[in-house]
């Protein structure tokens, strides 16, 4: 019950604060996921919930996120349920059509079970719009660990074209993640020094209907992911990621459904072939 009240009120927040200011092609979504994990040695299944915001104001775009996680555990080896509370953050400046500037912030405000707790993420990146329809972006993260500190660098290609009527983009992604040990722990214990992952997605948009697919190959511990919005932040090496989304325009609401695979390894005690399995409901209200 605590958990849907924190829910609602900050809801009802973002509405009443970002209605009173004049935007143009603004947004704010909620969401919901289940998460199911086959094979792990420490969880069991869980849920989020989300609340954000996309306001753009002038030459600035201004994106936050609220999530609450709530993860059953298993017991022993773990001593509690998992709860996590994180808050994202970003900043785009457009300076001129063809140039952007954009910074990132990620907050773990709560982990009651991980060394991770407290962490905080801090991102700058540029955006070039080499033609109408190409564009390329260059973003920098820095994660700050008690025991240790992530540098992760991701190069971003966009491609956008119309066949036929539908919209087309295509979006291939480059990660490069370097870890840096300040103190011995178990979470990068078995983890590699380095990193380099990439990733390619499409998005499709006819008629009001969006269909979406991304995947990602390539081996990754404690990435940013969702352009700065998800952060990998347990102890899992992850080596393969499939996702798939379907969405539909309904007036000035866009519903969306996402299913997303992924296959990884519990670091801290090398547990191999653990599958997660996440359905994310997404309400978008667009103003």
């Amino acid at each position: 019950m605590k958990i849907m009240i924190r829910w609602i009120l900050l809801f009802c927040l973002s509405t009443s604060l970002w209605a009173t200011s004049e935007t143009v092609h603004s947004s704010i979504v909620t969401y919901i996921e289940s998460k199911d994990f086959t094979n792990s040695v420490q969880k069991e299944d869980g849920v989020v919930y989300g609340i954000g915001a996309d306001i753009h104001l002038d030459h600035s775009e201004y994106r936050f996120a609220y999530e609450y996680g709530d993860t059953n555990t298993k017991q022993p080896p773990l001593k509690e349920d998992l709860r996590t509370d994180k808050l994202f953050l970003k900043y785009t400046y457009t300076f001129q059509n063809d140039l952007e500037f954009n910074l990132n912030y990620i907050n773990i405000l709560n982990d009651n079970i991980a060394i991770t707790d407290g962490g905080k993420t801090y991102g700058a990146g540029i955006m070039y719009h080499i033609r109408k329809n190409i564009n390329t972006n260059f973003t920098q993260y820095c994660t700050n660990y008690d025991d240790f500190n992530v540098y992760q660098s991701d190069l971003t290609i966009n491609y956008k074209m119309k066949i036929n009527g539908i919209k087309v983009k295509l979006t291939s992604i480059t990660k490069y993640i370097k870890l840096d040990e300040e103190n011995v722990n178990s979470f990068t214990k078995n983890a590699e020094d380095e990193y380099l992952t990439s990733g390619l997605k499409l998005h499709l948009h006819y008629d009001g209907y969006h269909f979406g697919s991304a995947v990602y190959v390539g081996k990754r511990a404690f990435a940013i992911m969702d352009d700065g919005f998800k952060i990998q932040h347990h102890a899992m090496e992850f080596d393969r990621t499939y996702a798939v989304g379907i969405g539909k325009n309904i007036s000035d609401f866009v519903l969306r459904l996402q299913y997303i695979y992924q296959h990884a390894t519990e670091l801290p005690v090398e547990n191999k072939n653990v599958e997660v399995s996440n359905i994310r409901l997404l309400l978008n209200y667009k103003f």
